[in-house]
C-alpha cells in the first residue's frame, strides 16, 4: 500500500503466496518410497541432464535448465501449483511465520542513504533509543550509504541470528552528531491484522492483510479489545488480503458460527473428503459481522466469506472476491527450493466450489480483473456473469453461486480509478519521500502529539501542499495538484500518520472516508431501525 515502507522487501513473498491455501490437515496416504522409486519418466530427464552436462559442447547452468523445466511443468497443471528457487524460500518463510530477527525499524533508502521512518513498539531499536530520521551509516564493518547498494542489501546487513549482536552508525540530524548503538537481533513481527479501532460507538474494524501462522491469534486479540471497548458489529476487511493458512481462515470463522456448523470441506484425487466444523469456543456468534472483500480478495479471504455467506450469518459486502478454490501444499526439494502443489479443491458449505476456470491457460486467468472491469462488473452488480447450473441455496433460502468467486450480499462499486499521473503519484514512493522530507525538517512539532488528536485535528495545510507541489515539480512531474486537494491530503496525512504512529493510525485515516466502511455503517444503523 502506499505510504508504507516495511523492515523487509516482503512484495515478492506475497506474490509468490497470493491465491494459496496450505492445506495443513491434508495428508499423502501413500508412503514415501512409491512416490521415489526409479522410473523411465525421471531416468529421462536425469538421462538428459547428465549429457548437457558432460558433453554438451560449451559450458551450460544446467540448474537454470532444472528450474525452467519445472516451471514449465508446473504451469501446465494449473495457476496455483508454483515452484519456489532457494533464493526465496526463507524471505517466503518469514513471511508466513509472521515475524523475523532483526532490530525493529521501518526505513526508506533516500539518497543512497538508509533513513529510519518509525521503530517499532517493544523492539531492540526501540530499546537501544534509535529515532524516526535517524540514518544508519554502518552496520558492524560494512558501510550502508553512498554506495549504490540495494535497499535489500542494507537491510540484510540488519537481519541475522538472535541474540548475536550488530554495532551501528548513526548520524542524527536533530543534534547534529554520529553515535554508536550496539543492539542485540531479536524476533520482530511481520503483523498480519494491520489495523483494529472502532469506527463509532459499536462498529469495530480489523484489517487483515494475509493469513500467517500469527493470523489467528492477532485477530483474537484485536476480537477481544473491540468487544471490550464495546463492538456490537465487526467489519472483517479481506480486500486484497491473497490467502495463506486455511487453518487460520477456519479457525476465524469459527468465532462466528455455532458449534457444528459446517466451515469448508476439501476433496482430494481420490475423492476423500475432510470436513472442517466450528467448535464452541466462537466469541462473536451473537454481534453482527461484516466481511469486506474485493477482485482481489482469494483463497483463504474466501473460505472465511464462503463459510459465513453459506450458514447465512452476517453480510458479505463489496465487490466478487478473485475465485480460487485450489488448496496447495509446500514439498521441499533436495537443493533448498520447494514447490507448491494443488493437492485437492475446497467447498463451501452449500458444496460450491469458487474456483474459476484456467482452461485457457495462466495469462488469461490473472487478465480476469481487466475482462471484469471492461464488461461493468465493477461498476455494475448486475454486470456478474453467473452460471445457473452452479445455483446453490442457504439454509435460509438465499440463492448463492459458484464458479468464480464469492458474489457479495452487498455491492459497492469500485471508486473512480485517478486517471494519468495522480494515480501514479499517490500510489509511489514520492508521497511517503515527501513526507519524510517535511517531518524532517522539524519532528518536535508532533512530539506531545497523541494518535487520536493527530486524527482528529491535523489537516495538510496549504504550505503542505505547495511544497509538495514544489516536490513533484523538482521530480520533473508535469501535474497540477490544485484540481485533487482532497486526494492529496488524503495521501499526505495517511503517510504521516504511518511514520508518526504506525499502520494503525495509517489504517483509520484511510478508511475514515472509505466507501465500504460508510456502507457497513449504513446497514448496521438500518438493522438497529428494523429490530
Amino acid at each position: 500500500m502506499k505510504g508504507r515502507s516495511y523492515l523487509i522487501p516482503i512484495f515478492v513473498a506475497l506474490a509468490l503466496s497470493a491465491g494459496i491455501v496450505i492445506g495443513s490437515k491434508m495428508r499423502f496416504s501413500d508412503s514415501a518410497d512409491l512416490f521415489f522409486t526409479s522410473n523411465s519418466k525421471k531416468d529421462k530427464l536425469n538421462r538428459l541432464i547428465d549429457y548437457i552436462d558432460y558433453e554438451y559442447v560449451d559450458d551450460v547452468n544446467t540448474d537454470s535448465i532444472v528450474d525452467v523445466t519445472v516451471n514449465n511443468i508446473l504451469a501446465k497443471l494449473d495457476p496455483h501449483s508454483v515452484y519456489i528457487p532457494n533464493t526465496q524460500t526463507e524471505k517466503i518463510a518469514e513471511n508466513m511465520k509472521g515475524e523475523f530477527v532483526g532490530v525493529g525499524i521501518s526505513v526508506m533508502m533516500l539518497n543512497d542513504t538508509l533513513m529510519v521512518t518509525r521503530t517499532l513498539e517493544d523492539t531492540p531499536a526501540e530499546r537501544g533509543g534509535i529515532l524516526a530520521g535517524d540514518r544508519i551509516l554502518m552496520a558492524d564493518k560494512d558501510t550502508l550509504y553512498g554506495q549504490g547498494y540495494s535497499r535489500g542489501f542494507v537491510i540484510s546487513k540488519l537481519k541475522g541470528v538472535e541474540g548475536v549482536e550488530v554495532n551501528l552508525k548513526i548520524y542524527r540530524k536533530s543534534t547534529d552528531k554520529v553515535l554508536d548503538i550496539a543492539l542485540n537481533r531479536a524476533p520482530v513481527p511481520l503483523k498480519s491484522v494491520d489495523a483494529f479501532f472502532m469506527v463509532n460507538d459499536e462498529v469495530g474494524y480489523i484489517k487483515v492483510n494475509r493469513f500467517a501462522e500469527t493470523t489467528y491469534k492477532e485477530f483474537r486479540t484485536a476480537l477481544t479489545l473491540l468487544r471490550h471497548n464495546g463492538a456490537k458489529a465487526i467489519a472483517i476487511d479481506l480486500r486484497d488480503n491473497p490467502g495463506g493458512y486455511m487453518e487460520m481462515a477456519e479457525q476465524m470463522a469459527d468465532e462466528f458460527l455455532p458449534k457444528g456448523r459446517l466451515i469448508v470441506f476439501t476433496r482430494n484425487k481420490r475423492g476423500e473428503e475432510d470436513k472442517i466444523f466450528a467448535t464452541d469456543r466462537g466469541d462473536f456468534e451473537s454481534g453482527k459481522v461484516y466481511v469486506l472483500i474485493n477482485e482481489n480478495s482469494a483463497s483463504a479471504s474466501e473460505i472465511v466469506a464462503g463459510a459465513l455467506q453459506d450458514n447465512d450469518v452476517g453480510t458479505i459486502v463489496g465487490r466478487r472476491s478473485f475465485g480460487k478454490g485450489l488448496v496447495q501444499r509446500e514439498m521441499p526439494l533436495p537443493d533448498g527450493s520447494a514447490v507448491r502443489l494443488t493437492i485437492a479443491r475446497y467447498y463451501t458449505p452449500t458444496g460450491r466450489s469458487i474456483q474459476k476456470s484456467y482452461s485457457n491457460g495462466i495469462e488469461d486467468y490473472y487478465d480476469d480483473f481487466q475482462k471484469r472491469y471492461e464488461r461493468g462488473e465493477l461498476q455494475y452488480a448486475d454486470s456478474i456473469q453467473v452460471a445457473d447450473s452452479l445455483r446453490f441455496t442457504t439454509p435460509k433460502g438465499k440463492v448463492v453461486y459458484g464458479g468464480g468467486g464469492i458474489i457479495p450480499d452487498v455491492f459497492v462499486p469500485l471508486e473512480t480509478i485517478y486517471k494519468g499521473h495522480l494515480n501514479y503519484i499517490l500510489q509511489s514512493e514520492l508521497v511517503p519521500t515527501y513526507v519524510f522530507e517535511y517531518l524532517d525538517t522539524d519532528r518536535g512539532r508532533f512530539a506531545s502529539m497523541t494518535e487520536d488528536d493527530f486524527i482528529k485535528r491535523f489537516h495538510p495545510e496549504e504550505d503542505m501542499l505547495n511544497g509538495f507541489q514544489e516536490f513533484l515539480n523538482k521530480k520533473e512531474f508535469g501535474l497540477n495538484i490544485s484540481s485533487y486537494d482532497k486526494e492529496v491530503s488524503k495521501a499526505l496525512k495517511a503517510a504521516m500518520a504511518n511514520q508518526l504512529f504506525g499502520d494503525n493510525a495509517y489504517q483509520r485515516v484511510l478508511k475514515s472516508n472509505d466507501t465500504m466502511v460508510l456502507k457497513v455503517l449504513e446497514l448496521y444503523h438500518n438493522t438497529k431501525i428494523t429490530e
